[in-house]
């Protein structure tokens, strides 16, 4: 039940994302819903293995990569899902951003 929870507030948070950052569009809520699922799964499956990958440029920017490591995910997310579209790397910076702090106020 929290899984089913989570993935709602996140389809919302990318609903009134979409409301409040121009730079970033969704056609409906099953795109919100799929986007949500896709961009959970990349931070589940991708996330891990990219934040390795990239470890010393990480330390190096004391943590300030892993924005640009989200932002990447989220343009893969609107590469993947028809309906979910962010115009530029910035605008996939602040979806990261805004998720992020939404993700982090979701009690597990």
């Amino acid at each position: 039940m929290p899984i089913l929870i989570n993935w709602i507030i996140s389809s919302l948070a990318i609903l009134a994302s979409a409301y409040l950052l121009p730079g970033v569009s969704v056609d409906s809520l099953i795109a919100a819903l799929t986007a949500a699922i896709v961009l959970g799964l990349a931070n589940a499956i991708l996330k891990p293995i990219l934040i390795l990958l990239t470890l010393p440029i990480n330390f190096l920017s004391m943590g300030l990569f892993t924005l640009v490591i989200n932002a990447a995910l989220v343009m893969l997310t609107a590469y993947i899902v028809p309906g979910f579209l962010v115009t530029g790397f910035w605008w996939a910076v602040l979806l990261g951003l805004i998720l992020s702090l939404v993700s982090a106020i979701i009690p597990d």
